[in-house]
């Protein structure tokens, strides 16, 4: 959530989006895909095109207020990426996908910014969507200082 982070992870999640789907817009399950989804969404009004909306995928319906598992400006027949911050099992991803398809969306494809590779991504396509990562466990952790 550092303003850097933000800059850098809006900037990539939105290219590789772009590479690959046509989506209005992007979200997924709350907490961990929120700045992500927010990020990307703010990069995109500034690359000159048309810009995406960001929404929130709730872990359950409030109570009262709208009642509603998405929040934000999610309308029916969205193309939409799912985000998530982490894939590891890919329930995440999966419980996401489902509310915005019971919503009316259309899940073009679910990004992760980091894949952990513990059979998650696996299970996500044998769902049937396309998933994209910035990065992997594998090309993450040789990076990692080690203790002294």
């Amino acid at each position: 959530m550092s303003p850097e982070g933000l800059v850098l992870i809006g900037n990539l999640g939105l290219s590789a989006i772009r590479s690959a789907w046509e989506v209005d817009a992007v979200g997924g399950l709350t907490l961990g895909a929120d700045p992500i989804s927010y990020s990307i969404a703010y990069a995109s009004a500034l690359d000159g095109r048309s810009p995406l909306r960001a929404f929130t995928v709730r872990k359950e319906a409030k109570q009262h207020g709208t009642g509603k598992l998405l929040e934000g400006p999610f309308r029916p027949g969205d193309r939409v990426a799912i985000v998530e911050d982490v894939i590891t099992t890919g329930g995440s991803a999966l419980r996401a996908a489902s509310a915005v398809k019971e919503a009316g969306g259309m899940v073009q494809g679910i990004l992760a910014l980091v894949d952990r590779q513990e059979g998650g991504r696996e299970i996500i396509e044998q769902a049937g969507y396309a998933v994209l990562s910035l990065i992997t466990a594998a090309e993450v952790i040789p990076r990692i200082p080690a203790a002294s």
